[in-house]
This record gives C-alpha cells, structure tokens and sequence, in this order.
C-alpha cells in the first residue's frame, strides 16, 4: 500500500497553539490544542504531537514579530514579541532539528490571509487584507496568491490613528501606547472598560470608538494596497453589531476620494472562521514541498 502524504500544520497563538496533520487533500486526520506558555513547555509537547507522523514538511503561522527574511540570521525566530520566554525564539530551527523537514514559515495573520484568499471569502478575488482584532491586532496580505514579505512582515496593527475627540483613553500597547492595537485589542477593551468585550453591552460607548479606529485603519490599508477584499476577524469582531459600524466609519474616513466595490462585498467576516489560521498553515506546508 503507497504510503500517504501527510502535511504538519501549527498555528502558533499567544494563547494557545493549534497542530494538525491532514492528508493529501488537506483534510485535516488528527489535531491538539496547547496552551501558549513557554517555548519549554509548549514546544515539547508540539514535538511529542508530531512525533506520532510521519510528515512531509511543516506550515507554521506564528504570532510576532517573527523574522522572515531569509537571508537575516535570526530567519525563523519569533523576535520581539511581549509574550514572556518568546522573544528570540529560534522556532524553524527546533522543527528543522527534530524532524529534518522543510519549514513554511509567516505570521499567523498571513497564514489566515491565504486561507481566506484561497478558501475562504476572498476567494476568486485577486487579492485579500485579513485583519485580525482580538488579544492583538494583526495583518496581513496576500496578492496573485502569495503572502506579501519585503524586509519584514506587514504590523498593521501599530500603525497611529486621530483620536475620536471624546476619547481620553491612553492606550494600552507597551511599544507604543494609543496604537491602533492599544486602542481596540481585545486587552485594550478591558483596560478601558473594566470588563471583557464579550461582556459589554452593545450599546455602550466603546464600541463607537472601536469602529472609529478600525474604520480610519482600513480606510488607510485600502488607499495604500487598494486590496481587492478585506477580511476582518479575531475575537473582538465576534460582536455582532461591530462590523456594520465599521463599515460606515470606512465609508466616512474615505469620504469618497476612492471608489471601492459594494461595503458589504469588499469587506467581510473570516468565511473559515476559527479555521482560516490552520488552514493558511497547511497550504504554506504543501506550498513549501510544490514550491
């Protein structure tokens, strides 16, 4: 019986981990979840996961910074990330060691990006902004079928946005302050409010100023990519009422300069939903051996 090809796939989060192993087709045949807390005990139970399969090559979507330019020394470690014991991991060069296979390697917002621009709600367009809003905020993009690199990866969550002019919050990122992300990140949200988004009201306040940012933010991606889709998502946007209001601050920060599709066709919620982060795994590891 011909062995089957068999694809390894990790989706590698600030709160927890996703590995897979899917087949030929990409059909996912076995998966686990791991909390997120130090590489020492988080990687050794991705190694014991893995271990059980013979896997052709890996796709990995981390969260960041990470590096990927390949002709950098430190090409395949997560850089400077906040999360504690992260920083300078050497993550492609743990799974190159144990296992000897070939590594795609990119940011967990590019994995998703490719997922949703092959899979997902982007499909059949020529090109796909996912942005994603939840313990950070994150994007990344994906043109003619490849994820956008240059020196670094896209951190579209650290850009500056104007102030909403009632809006005497300080922001919570530690780099930067009332970045986008210290602004409308799922941490930023409780730090201002006192509680978790989930558990807000939809009526309340922070949400006009939630929809103000993100508006202005993909108002500015969409003048400087001019993407074809975009694609929101992430755990804030699990709020049923934020997209439509996102929409319209769009709308207005554009206030018609450029002609953009329909508002409800040019952006979009995740159509793979939780999945689009393996999923850009997985094709980054068959892309890795079809080159």
């Amino acid at each position: 019986m011909e062995a089957k090809t068999l694809y390894g796939a990790i989706e590698a989060g600030g709160t927890k981990f996703i590995c897979a192993v899917a087949d030929e087709n990409l059909q996912i045949i076995d998966q686990v979840r791991i909390d997120t807390t130090v590489p020492a005990e988080t990687m050794i139970q991705v190694k014991a996961f893995f271990s059980q399969y013979n896997v052709v090559s890996f796709g990995v979507g981390s969260f960041g910074p990470i590096d990927v330019n390949h002709d950098s020394a430190t090409y395949g470690y997560i850089t400077k990330t906040p999360k504690q014991g992260w920083a300078n991991y050497d993550f492609v060069g743990d799974l190159k060691r144990w296992f000897d296979k070939p590594v795609g390697w990119t940011t967990d917002v590019n994995g998703a990006s490719l997922a949703e621009y092959t899979a997902g709600a982007a499909e059949g367009a020529n090109s796909c902004l996912y942005l994603t809003v939840g313990t950070g905020v994150g994007g990344g993009f994906t043109i003619n079928g490849d994820i956008y690199h240059a020196f670094g990866h896209p951190e579209m969550g650290h850009i500056h946005v104007h102030k909403h002019p009632n809006d005497t919050f300080e922001g919570a990122c530690p780099f930067h302050g009332d970045c986008l992300e210290g602004l409308v990140s799922g941490p930023a949200i409780e730090k201002r409010v006192g509680i978790k988004g989930a558990d807000i009201s939809s009526d309340h306040e922070v949400w006009d100023y939630v929809a103000y940012y993100l508006g202005q933010a993909i108002a500015s991606y969409s003048l400087v990519l001019a993407p074809e889709r975009v694609v929101i998502g992430g755990g804030v946007m699990h709020q049923e009422h934020l997209l439509d209001r996102v929409k319209e601050q769009v709308v207005a920060a554009l206030n018609g300069y450029v002609t953009l599709p329909p508002i409800d066709e040019y952006i979009q919620l995740p159509k793979l939903g939780d999945n689009a982060g393996i999923t850009g795994a997985l094709l980054l590891a068959k892309d890795v051996i079809e080159g």
